[in-house]
């Protein structure tokens, strides 16, 4: 079975790579000729543990391909997938130039029947659309070829994705017709021999699906994140609140860490957009608007706690931060946490040195010189007023805190993950702060 997957960002290649490592042909295209070089040069542009292996494993058994050449993709073709960008515009709502154009390139070059499937990250209704925008290049042509549209959300963690697709919690897939159903079965069947569980629904929910389940998680981050400073007021502890909480299994334990706030490439762009399909169909999403604002609130509250620590004065000052990234595994430093630190850090006057296992050379772009990097976590503590641990690499669970102590200049610590046990950090002389702890 040959499909083509268009778009060869984060969701794409994930998608390409394992279709390809169930058996399917798959043609991975993109416009962008220097990454496609790289790609069929060895070179894959994202970090994402296991990826580079599975794509140089089908690349060698002639199952996984890259190429500009839309047209010679889409020969032979059972499905197309858009896996294209959906950046957030200016009123939170998705942009879907990117899609659109797509779905006008299939209408332009297709030539036999074909399921397009929207990959992407879409807001309600984007299926519709691009029927529409297939059908008129069809029109524009004067031939009639049968295609179907359907949705097929992704739901992986970056980190984590290879398993997440190969060893899925559930398939969702939108359709309004049952050929175009039994093309999508037949090449998810890989997946259903293993009982992983494929539900078929109408467009729109599927659509909905995506967001809704996103938006989910963003609440249960931020509701335990607001819990967190109220526990620091009344003298609870919120590692222990969530874990009386996480043993109801009504409620579960997943999603419920008090942090510094999530970000991604995900969360902030879906929550927006669920906000602005509300108040295009004149409803005002309250609860969710309200995940939005405490997140983005969450991400300065290891500015505040310096800032109270240091009574307000950071001028000239230098801190470390252990993890740039928006979370562990990734390079992924969309909406990261760190980026709202280290600006309000700078601004405020103060030095940064910080350290990430991979995501450096992403940050550089971020942020270029106004910060310093460095090669080794204990590198970046020399001098150091404070260490600020903003992602929870595993390499950062367990401090040498005689090697600590004898680089850094002031020995604090402030835990925005809270992976540090508190008695032990000030054992060592250290003072600690973490989030919604006494």
């Amino acid at each position: 079975m040959k499909i083509t997957v268009i778009g060869t960002g984060y969701v794409g290649l994930v998608t390409g790579a394992c279709f390809a490592e169930t058996g399917a042909t798959v043609h991975c295209i993109d416009i962008d000729q220097e990454k496609i070089d790289k790609l069929n040069n060895g070179v894959v542009p994202i970090y994402e543990p296991g990826l580079d292996e599975m794509i140089e494993r089908n690349k060698g058994k002639s199952r996984l391909f890259f190429s500009t050449d839309l047209k010679d993709g889409l020969k032979d073709a059972e499905a197309a997938f858009i896996s294209v960008g959906t950046p957030p515009d200016e009123d939170g709502s998705a942009d879907l130039t990117y899609v659109l154009n797509v779905a006008h390139d299939i209408g332009r070059l297709m030539d036999h029947y074909l399921v397009v499937v929207t990959k992407s990250t879409v807001p309600i209704g984007t299926s519709e659309k691009v029927r529409a925008a297939v059908q008129q290049e069809l029109d524009k042509r004067g031939v009639k070829i049968d295609f179907d549209v359907a949705s097929n959300p992704e739901f992986l963690k970056e980190g984590d994705a290879i398993n997440d697709f190969m060893k899925p919690d559930r398939i969702v897939i939108g359709t309004d017709n049952k050929r175009a159903e039994d093309v999508l079965r037949r090449l998810y069947k890989p997946f259903l021999l293993n009982g992983h569980p494929i539900l078929f629904m109408d467009i729109p929910s599927a659509e909905m699906t995506k967001y809704a389940a996103n938006a989910m998680l963003a609440t249960r981050i931020s509701f335990i994140n607001e819990l967190s400073r109220l526990c620091e007021r009344v003298g609870a502890d919120i590692n222990w609140v969530r874990k009386g909480i996480g043993s109801d299994p009504r409620i579960g334990s997943k999603f419920l860490y008090a942090g510094v706030g999530y970000g991604g490439s995900c969360f902030p762009k879906d929550v927006k957009a669920l906000i602005k399909t509300g108040e295009e169909n004149n409803l005002e999403l309250r609860i969710v608007k309200s995940v939005e604002e405490v997140n983005k609130e969450q991400k300065r509250i290891l500015v505040d706690k310096l800032l109270r620590h240091y009574s307000n004065d950071v001028k000239g000052k230098i801190f470390t931060i252990w993890g740039l990234a928006f979370k562990p595994n990734t390079d992924d430093m969309r909406e990261a946490p760190s980026i709202t630190i280290i600006n309000e850090l700078v601004k405020l006057g103060a030095k940064i040195k910080a350290y990430d296992p991979v995501a450096a050379e992403n940050a550089k772009r971020i942020f270029g010189d106004k910060i310093e990097y460095a090669t080794d976590q204990y590198d970046a503590l020399l001098d150091s007023d404070g260490l600020l641990l903003v992602t929870e690499w595993n390499e950062f669970r367990f401090i040498n805190y005689k090697v600590a102590e004898r680089l850094m200049k002031a020995k604090v610590i402030f835990d925005g993950r809270n992976i540090y046990d508190p008695e032990e950090v000030r054992k060592h002389g250290f003072i600690y702060y973490g989030i919604g702890r006494k």
